[in-house]
């Protein structure tokens, strides 16, 4: 398992990607009105500057917003004696921070107790999340913020080295989005660690998703302006103990996420799932499932397609299966269910020297076309890898 370490000092990486008129704009964390000149900085901000954050707690009030290309923000640690953003006070239901620009670096900070979601970005291309923490410190409640880091609509996405706990949807969600990376980063006591959503070309890997209630989605949904998510490889990544009760709000499609489920594939198509370690997750390490839900998208393929599943390990799995009739199957099998589950819609190849259920579960929203393959066709030969994500190097250089 690789995990990035630095190799070129930060600010020698950003100073040449910097014009020359570049400015570092300090923001300190004493002022009273702190939240008015932490804003105001990111308003007067100009491509290329630095917005530093000053060591200390912002005790802040009001969301912030960034809408001006090329702006890095960066702070001093995202733990004690770091810049520790904290929205406990938080009188709106919005976003900790909200971005709209594009090239924006987003670094070395914390983001705690937002009402809403902790940073979201919004059709910023070319953005870079590193060194982050978002955190709801009261643990997993169904009153906490959505999601951690949120990037929606955007064309070359990296996650780098973050870590988040408690969002009551997804710590991380990338959604809607193209060229993506996410890695080497922690989630922890979400309802899902990691969420890849109606997206294309995605790599999730060298991450560590422990005690969410499941560690790593890949969903496609309908009736979203970008469908067909397909080209996500989650590989070389822990999801060990994913044991947390489901904590979502009643309504919210991670609501029917099983506790104890480590990677859950719905209704995409050509992921891998290679080269993990799963341990201890109590209804499966891998399930792969279509969308068993009514809906009225006409062009929205609800069935899982083209899923591998090779060279993983696999630890203790299946032994207390939290979906409706789990506990009925595991005590007939003898008291567990096997690592991997499938629904028996679309197809999967498991490649892995694992059992494998395929529970064949009927389905009115299912095309009534659509095969559904017998448990021997799970294991045979896999189509060609699917290429690795490339960044543009402007966006790898920020993070060395």
């Amino acid at each position: 398992m690789r995990f990035h370490h630095l190799v070129v000092p930060f600010g020698a990486a950003l100073a040449l990607a910097m014009p020359a008129s570049a400015r570092t704009i300090s923001v300190s964390a004493d002022a009273a009105d702190a939240n008015e000149k932490l804003q105001e900085a990111l308003i007067l901000a100009q491509p290329g500057d630095v917005v530093e954050l000053g060591a200390g707690v912002w005790k802040l009030t009001d969301g912030l917003s960034l809408d001006v290309a090329n702006v890095t923000l960066r702070g001093a640690g995202t733990g004690e004696g770091g810049s520790i953003l904290d929205f406990s006070g938080q009188q709106g239901a919005g976003e900790g921070l909200l971005v709209t620009s594009d090239d924006v670096l987003l670094t070395n900070f914390a983001v705690l107790n937002t009402k809403g979601d902790g940073i979201k970005s919004k059709g910023a291309d070319r953005i870079v999340y590193h060194k982050l923490r978002v955190e709801w410190t009261a643990g997993p409640k169904a009153t906490n913020g959505a999601y951690g880091i949120y990037p929606v609509e955007s064309t070359d996405v990296l996650v780098d080295s973050v870590y988040v706990r408690g969002a009551s949807d997804a710590g991380i969600y990338v959604g809607q989005s193209k060229n993506i990376v996410v890695r080497e980063s922690v989630v922890t006591e979400n309802v899902a660690g990691i969420e890849i959503e109606n997206s294309y070309n995605a790599d999730v890997h060298d991450n560590i998703a422990n005690r969410n209630t499941g560690g790593i989605l890949v969903f496609d949904l309908p009736s979203l302006p970008m469908q067909g998510g397909h080209n996500v490889r989650v590989f070389s990544n822990i999801v060990s103990d994913n044991s947390v009760p489901n904590f979502a709000p009643a309504g919210n499609i991670v609501a029917s996420v099983p506790t104890g489920t480590g990677v859950l594939v719905m209704a995409n198509r050509n992921v891998e799932i290679f080269d993990n370690i799963f341990d201890q997750n109590g209804t499966a390490n891998v399930m792969i499932v279509g969308y068993r839900y009514e809906h009225k998208d006409p062009k929205y393929q609800p069935l899982p397609r083209a899923i591998v599943v090779r060279d993983n390990q696999h630890g203790k799995a299946g032994y207390a299966p939290a979906f409706p009739g789990g506990a009925e199957i595991a005590a007939a099998m003898g008291g567990t269910l096997p690592p991997v589950l499938w629904d028996g819609s679309g197809d999967a190849i498991v490649n892995d020297d694992v059992g494998v259920l395929s529970l064949n579960l009927p389905d009115m929203a299912m095309p009534q076309s659509a095969a559904k393959p017998s448990p021997a066709d799970l294991k045979g030969t896999a189509p060609a890898p699917l290429p690795g994500i490339t960044l543009p190097e402007s966006m790898e250089a920020k993070v060395r």
